[in-house]
């Protein structure tokens, strides 16, 4: 897997605001400092003072799906979702029928699970890109 490092960012953790850099490797963050020196990572970031934050946990969302998609699809909601910096949810179903079928529904969870992280994946990509559009210009 790849190494990320995102320089000059604003920091937030754990309670803390502080400017720094943060390294990734093999998907989990390694280091935090105010300067990370001495690494040869595949993706180097410039965050320019942007805001770095720990992913963000909706513990009580509405999909709507299934029930409601005219409303709101999982599809349309993850990916929301995303777009707002949210990295993990709960979604709490509301069943009109009010005897939901939990085998059909789990199927249907695990799908939609798999669509979820394609969305974080993309998302990431596209700052990838963006990031090496700026170095370049």
């Amino acid at each position: 897997m790849s190494s990320v490092l995102i320089r000059n960012a604003r920091l937030v953790n754990e309670g803390r605001e502080f400017d720094g850099d943060l390294l990734v490797s093999n998907g989990r963050i390694v280091k935090i400092a105010s300067s990370i020196h001495g690494e040869n990572p595949d993706v180097e970031i410039d965050a320019q003072g942007q805001w770095l934050l720990p992913g963000m946990i909706d513990d009580q969302v509405h999909f709507r799906d299934p029930g409601s998609p005219d409303k709101g699809s999982f599809y349309t909601e993850s990916r929301a979702a995303v777009a707002g910096g949210i990295t993990s949810f709960m979604d709490t179903a509301q069943h009109p029928s009010g005897d939901p079928d939990p085998q059909r529904i789990g199927r249907q969870k695990a799908s939609r699970g798999d669509q979820f992280r394609r969305q974080l994946r993309l998302s990431f990509r596209r700052e990838q890109r963006q990031s090496r559009h700026r170095r370049q210009a």
